[in-house]
């Protein structure tokens, strides 16, 4: 087979993981289509970002139903009846929502809808002609495969990833998709190519010239590097250097980030137990004791499973002990 054959082969045999066909279904069941225009385009484009906002804000639980729905209702009919100058655009623009779609799946704890998702966003991102979206795709597999325990195949998608955007690619965002390669070379054990590698992501985002807002994927930022370097150095099992990156990220996330930095202090708090410092542990989960309520999210309630019923405020084991 060659490499493309043997990619597509990769991405449906993720251990543990049913691969479904409702997103497929969603953007090429039978019916009439509609022609669109930049208008609709732009249109969709707004909506994704509004809902990557919720998304942020409330987690990927909150609003899932909203995106199938709009997927299936207003954008399949344009991905069936768009035809010439329109059609690239409205192709990426579909790959952006279904990315997105897969995301907030994954951390609803939906893992096998959101590889599916994540599979239809690579191949309209393949129609578009667009590496860096089929890039993002593979990248956040590879995030998905670390954090179900499946290392190898996570190297494997995230080397896909880098591959896709040797060229042409904004240095912040190729620092974005590297950074992941590091996590997944470190989830396999192999700490001194992870360490390189990281090494690599790091001195792209001290050269990235671009700000982060500039697209809505790959808006990475030093906050996210030391997220990434918290995360493998714990797999490294150096959990002291762990814990300074985990605890520098969580400290300078924005408000709008309430999910990520309600799952960074979860993973810092888990950091802080394996160390035997339980009153840090305490400490960093009452910090997000009033906010975490608010956020519907599989994956911060897999990192505080763990943890020992006593460790956790009321509202918490409430929440997220369930």
């Amino acid at each position: 087979m060659d490499r493309r054959t043997a990619l597509a082969t990769g991405l449906y045999s993720l251990a543990a993981l049913t691969m479904p066909t409702a997103p497929h279904r969603i953007l090429s069941r039978s019916g009439p289509g509609r022609r669109a225009g930049a208008a609709d385009v732009a249109r969709i484009r707004a909506t994704t970002r509004h809902l990557a906002d919720m998304d942020d804000l409330y987690g990927g639980g909150n609003a899932r139903a909203a995106v199938a729905g709009y997927l299936a209702g207003e954008v399949g009919p344009l991905l069936r009846g768009t035809t010439g100058r329109a059609r690239p655009d409205l192709f990426r623009a579909a790959s952006e929502l279904t990315y997105l779609a897969g995301w907030m799946a994954v951390d609803a704890g939906a893992n096998g809808l959101g590889q599916g998702y994540y599979i239809e966003s690579v191949r309209l991102a393949e129609e578009a002609g667009d590496p860096l979206l089929r890039a993002t795709a593979l990248r956040s597999m590879a995030i998905q495969a670390i954090e179900l325990g499946h290392p190898h195949r996570a190297v494997d998608l995230a080397e896909a990833a880098v591959s896709g955007i040797r060229r042409g690619c904004p240095t912040r965002t190729r620092a974005w998709i590297t950074g992941a390669h590091a996590e997944a070379l470190a989830a396999a054990a192999d700490g001194r190519d992870a360490r390189q590698v990281l090494i690599r992501a790091e001195r792209d985002l001290e050269r990235a010239d671009s700000l982060p807002e500039d697209a809505w994927y790959g808006g990475y930022r030093r906050e996210s590097f030391e997220h990434q370097t918290g995360t493998l150095l714990a797999s490294l099992g150096d959990l002291p250097e762990a814990e300074r990156h985990l605890a520098a990220s969580v400290n300078t996330r924005r408000p709008i980030e309430r999910r990520t930095r309600a799952l960074i202090a979860a993973r810092l708090a888990r950091v802080q137990y394996r160390r035997g410092r339980r009153d840090a542990a305490a400490q960093t989960l009452g910090r997000i004791r009033d906010e975490l309520p608010t956020v519907a999210s599989a994956r911060i309630r897999r990192e505080l499973a763990p943890l020992p019923h006593d460790l956790l405020p009321g509202t918490l084991h409430r929440n997220h002990r369930r």
